[in-house]
């Protein structure tokens, strides 16, 4: 299922939520397009999941609006759960049933006829390697296994929207990898918006097109990595490595406009720059007839982006 490129598959504006005296979401103002990865950073009572729960229309909010594909959670609430699938940080099964038995019984709850139910939970299963473990009770299954199990459950409704709240919390470094995979060929091979919810920096930015950095309440910062870079440093240091330069590359990226300072260093060249010259380093490169064997910045990673804004913040901290 698909959704117009001219509506935004989420939006908020001005959405607030109280609990008591205390501000969980604070005029949050966000909009997320059809076929967008979003990364919702931030640390642990940052107030994600009770966004996500104002999105799912599982808790109203105190102010403001919400849409997500062009509806209102509030009053809408049957409509965008057909269209939303939803994995939380703690996927709940019947462990006595097997993958293929809970994923039919989500199929049957989404009013799937039992046809197009079979083929769809045979391709999901496929998709997140649990062909052969379809027929094994869930109770058996690893917390890695049980959250890709839990992917292939939220897509059983063939969703437009996927949010995954936490997803890789407590999964071995390969779980982790595989289900960000799937996350990303999601996005690349069906056009599905996603918004993942992390507090963990690294996998946001390996799947992410966009991030926002939620602190608080408050979404601090907004944007690309490379735009949210910028913000921290006003000097780019860049790390190229060229292969075939005969020690003449140093010349080559001191003509870039921008280049303040180049070094070698343990075989590669440090570019200091007053701007993002990576393309222009990589023009110059193959103009010459050389290799690009790395190009990396320096300095400006996701952690120096959160920590930014994380300092900034109050003390205030929210489930």
């Amino acid at each position: 299922m698909t959704v117009s490129s001219a509506t935004p598959a989420i939006e908020t504006r001005g959405l607030v939520k109280h609990y008591g005296s205390v501000v969980a979401v604070d005029h949050l103002d966000l909009r997320i397009a059809p076929g967008e990865v979003f990364g919702l950073l931030g640390p642990n009572g940052a107030g994600k999941t009770t966004t996500i729960l104002m999105l799912l229309g599982l808790t109203e909010p105190t102010a403001g609006t919400v849409r997500v594909c062009g509806l209102d959670p509030r009053h809408q609430a049957l409509d965008v759960k057909r269209l939303v699938g939803y994995l939380p940080d703690d996927v709940g099964f019947y462990d006595d049933l097997t993958a293929i038995e809970n994923l039919t019984y989500t199929a049957r709850l989404n009013r799937l006829d039992r046809a197009t139910a079979d083929r769809r939970i045979a391709e999901l299963l496929g998709e997140v390697d649990l062909t052969d473990a379809g027929d094994r009770r869930v109770g058996t299954f690893s917390r890695g296994m049980r959250q890709r199990l839990g992917l292939a459950d939220a897509l059983v409704k063939d969703p437009a929207v996927l949010v995954l709240d936490e997803p890789t919390v407590n999964i071995d470094p390969e779980g982790v990898r595989e289900l960000l995979t799937l996350v990303r060929s999601l996005s690349i091979e069906r056009g599905m918006t996603i918004l993942l919810s992390s507090h963990l920096l690294h996998q946001v930015e390996q799947v992410c097109d966009r991030i926002g950095i939620f602190v608080a309440g408050r979404l601090r910062a907004c944007g690309p990595i490379a735009k949210l870079a910028a913000g921290v440093e006003a000097v780019w240091t860049i790390e190229v490595g060229i292969e075939g330069d005969e020690g003449l590359g140093g010349l080559a990226l001191q003509s870039i406009d921008g280049v303040t300072r180049v070094e070698r260093t343990a075989g590669r060249w440090i570019v200091a720059a007053d701007r993002d010259v990576r393309g222009e380093i990589a023009g110059v490169v193959v103009q010459r007839g050389w290799t690009v064997t790395h190009l990396q910045r320096l300095g400006a990673d996701l952690d120096a982006i959160y920590h930014r804004y994380f300092e900034e913040a109050t003390d205030v901290r929210v489930a």
